[in-house]
Parts: structure tokens; C-alpha cells; sequence
């Protein structure tokens, strides 16, 4: 028996028959430690693949490339379903099980809003801290926002951690510079901001530059303004702070009138947890992680192949 049969009947033995190495090397008159470096090239020539298809499964090898390729500190990246539909709801599962596992748990956790974050906060479960402070990053008050919003969100996290959530109580974007200047030097509204610029560890979500924003639906600005900040370079917003490729603030004006911390505060924090699913959110997601905007990322199989694909 030629060695490439020889090792097509050991994997078959071994995976389809559950027959032990010690049984294999009876039948096929082999020794036990040749079954051992028959199974282990199976796997090296492709002859077998091993898949783990439980919904919290993670991807390994795709993990250590980004945080080496990025110099992140973390990595969770997770299989894609066959059901596009719940690529959102695995990687967020994903996320919630990564802040339950972070130590030092932290004193003071930092939180964006929008539908992922919302699904983060649905996925965490109770008790998944103790103690635990929420503090929001930016501004998330609107007349259009629906139930499951800014201030629903970061509340969820912190009952289910036995903490406080402390509000910002501001819209993301306001119309004028002279009302968010305002805003911000009120004294309740700047300590809140200076609680989450000292926030230990931040838990954050972008979104794209185009129709489907958050800031769309929820009334802060119109399609004709993403289409115009995209045209200018924008590949979507973080911390409803709209950013070009290489992380750079494409309109001033806009940013002017933005409410929350600076993006400088993700780029030195000790822990800025990024969490993203979706191709369409894949130009926002390379900037985030080309530009130091995150320490940690957590996201979907295609999301993560498609940064390492960049050159």
C-alpha cells in the first residue's frame, strides 16, 4: 500500500471508525508512532479537515496574524454562519464573551452605541461583572431613536454587571458650534466627559459612510450629507467622528459640532475593545485598525481575511 492510501485508510480508521492508534496500527500492520505521523501529515496535505462548527467557535490562526500584522494585544474572530443574517449576532456574542473574560475587570467601562453594540449588550448575560461603571463616549439623544438606544444599551451593560450607568445626556451631532461648546462646559456634561476620557477600557462599533449610518435613521444628518462626506474621503465614523483611510477627521466643521471624546483617547487607552461585523463595514474596519484606533478587535472570518488581504 503506497503512502498516500496508507494515510487516506489511517484517517479513515481513525475519524470515521473512532479506532484508537494502538487498534489501527493492528490492522494495517503499522507501528502506532507511523499512525501518529500519518494523521498529523492527513491534516498537513489537506487529506483532512478539521472544522469546529459550534456558533461560539473562534478562528485561531486568523486571531494571531491580526494581532501580530496590527500589534494588537487581542484577537476574537469567529466562523461565518451560513445564514448571512446572523454574522451580527455571533461576532457581538463574541465580544460579550471577551469583556466577561478581560482582567482586571474594569472600574470604568466606556461604551458607543448603534446596532452592534446593542446586540453586544443583549448578548451579555447577567452577572457578567461585578460592579462595573458604564459611561457612554459620545452623545446618542435623538428624536427618532428607537427602543434598544444609546442610553437602553449602556444601561443593560451596567444592570447586568451590578453597576451605575452614567448618561450623556446630548445628541450625537448638534446643529450649531455654539450649542456644543455650551453643552460641553456645563459642569455635569464635562465631568461625565472626563469620566469616560479616564474610562480603563473602551467598547466601541463604527459605521459606514453611506445610507445605512446610524446618523441617517437617527435624524442627525441626511443622505445627501454622508453621500457629500464620503465624497470628500470619509469611509464611515467612529465616535460619530467622520474619518478618511489614513483616520484623519474629514470635515472640521462636522467634528466642531460632534459631542464626545476624542478619538486621541482610543488611540491611548489601555484597552479599546473594536467590535465589527459585515462587509459593508470592512473600509471602516481597516482604518480603525491601520491607524491605532483599537487595542483589540473582535469581528467575523470574512472581516478578518479581508485586512490581512491589504497590503
Amino acid at each position: 500500500m503506497d503512502e498516500d492510501l496508507l494515510t487516506v485508510r489511517v484517517a479513515e480508521l481513525y475519524y470515521d471508525e473512532a479506532k484508537t492508534q494502538d487498534e489501527i496500527g493492528a490492522l494495517l500492520k503499522v507501528s502506532r508512532w507511523k499512525v501518529g505521523r500519518l494523521l498529523t501529515q492527513a491534516r498537513e496535505k489537506g487529506i483532512v479537515r478539521i472544522e469546529i462548527v459550534h456558533p461560539r467557535a473562534r478562528r485561531l490562526g486568523l486571531e494571531r496574524e491580526l494581532v501580530e500584522r496590527f500589534r494588537l494585544s487581542d484577537a476574537v474572530v469567529v466562523p461565518v454562519p451560513d445564514d448571512d443574517g446572523a454574522v451580527l449576532e455571533r461576532v457581538a456574542q463574541a465580544a460579550a464573551d471577551h469583556l466577561a473574560a478581560v482582567r482586571p475587570v474594569p472600574r470604568t467601562l466606556g461604551v458607543s452605541w448603534g446596532r452592534t453594540l446593542t446586540a453586544v449588550a443583549d448578548a451579555l448575560p447577567e452577572g457578567w461583572a461585578t460592579g462595573v461603571g458604564v459611561v457612554q463616549l459620545n452623545g446618542g439623544v435623538s428624536l427618532n431613536r428607537r427602543s434598544g438606544g444609546a442610553a437602553s444599551l449602556a444601561m443593560t451593560i451596567a444592570q447586568r454587571a451590578g453597576g451605575q450607568a452614567t448618561l450623556l445626556p446630548s445628541p450625537a451631532i448638534l446643529e450649531r458650534v455654539e450649542t456644543k461648546q455650551a453643552i460641553e462646559a456645563d459642569r455635569t456634561v464635562a465631568g461625565i466627559l472626563d469620566r469616560a476620557a479616564h474610562a480603563q477600557t473602551y467598547l466601541y462599533s463604527a459605521g459606514p459612510a453611506d445610507a445605512s449610518s446610524a446618523h441617517v435613521e437617527n435624524g442627525y444628518l441626511k443622505p445627501a450629507d454622508v453621500e457629500e462626506l464620503a465624497r470628500r474621503g470619509a469611509v464611515g465614523d467612529v465616535l460619530g467622528r467622520y474619518i478618511d483611510a489614513d483616520g484623519n477627521i474629514v470635515d472640521p466643521q462636522l467634528d466642531a459640532r460632534t459631542v464626545g471624546v476624542s478619538l486621541d483617547h482610543l488611540r491611548t487607552a489601555e484597552q479599546a475593545i473594536f467590535v465589527t461585523a459585515g462587509s459593508a463595514k470592512h473600509d471602516i474596519a481597516r482604518t480603525v485598525v491601520t491607524s491605532g484606533l483599537c487595542s483589540v478587535l473582535v469581528t467575523d472570518e470574512t472581516t478578518a481575511r479581508a485586512l490581512l488581504e491589504e497590503r
